[in-house]
């Protein structure tokens, strides 16, 4: 059996608060994928899967190939870490 390892890949990414005041940001933010906010805290965004929910708390990755989706906390924690200025 082969094994693999994960390249890794720097991403944008913002956390959704699900106040009324970030909305403007997440739109900037994920621009033509936002469609909507929906019921005072999720955002909908349409990904190459189709349409998903945002939760509060949950991160809003720019994929490599400039698509966004959500992905909880947890998961974005045991992925990603912060990358310094200048790498």
């Amino acid at each position: 059996m082969m094994r693999y390892r994960k390249k890794p890949v720097v991403v944008n990414a913002e956390k959704w608060d699900g106040k009324l005041e970030s909305i403007d940001k997440m739109e900037k933010f994920i621009d033509n994928y936002f469609k909507w906010w929906l019921d005072g805290e999720h955002l909908v965004i349409q990904t190459l899967e189709g349409e998903m929910w945002a939760a509060p708390g949950d991160m809003i990755i720019k994929g490599v190939n400039g698509e966004y989706y959500p992905c909880k906390i947890e998961i974005f924690d045991k992925t990603y870490e912060p990358v310094l200025k200048g790498e």
